[in-house]
């Protein structure tokens, strides 16, 4: 019994010490200044209520701005990530500008919250 026991307690030692290192990264990681993403969520809404949000090149306001988008944008939700800053922020297209404009906004500033999808 000693001997089986002893050989057990290995390895549950080693999956305990596993599973720390599997849910210690994050889901998201901030988007560098001039970082685009796939489309990974397929939404889109007309659902921006800050007239005049501006549309960065990175989960940044220390990133440049790429357009704006105003209360009447239709805005294509790609994915969201989490800034440096803390807050969410979701990669967008713009298909209300001409021609379309990519860019990150703060989830903060979109009437819905953003996009529910990680990138």
């Amino acid at each position: 019994m000693k001997r089986r026991f002893a050989a057990v307690i290995p390895a549950v030692a080693m999956a305990a010490l596993a599973i720390p290192m599997v849910t210690a990264a994050p889901a998201t990681a901030h988007a560098a200044c001039g970082t685009g993403a796939a489309d990974a969520d397929g939404g889109a809404w007309n659902a921006n209520r800050a007239n005049g949000a501006n549309m960065r090149s990175g989960s940044s306001t220390g990133c440049g701005i790429n357009g704006i988008a105003y209360s009447s944008s239709k805005l294509d939700y790609h994915c969201y990530t989490v800034g440096n800053d803390g807050y969410s922020w979701t990669y967008v297209r713009n298909d209300s500008a001409s021609p379309d404009t990519f860019g990150w906004i703060r989830d903060d500033l979109l009437s819905d919250g953003g996009s529910y999808v990680a990138c």
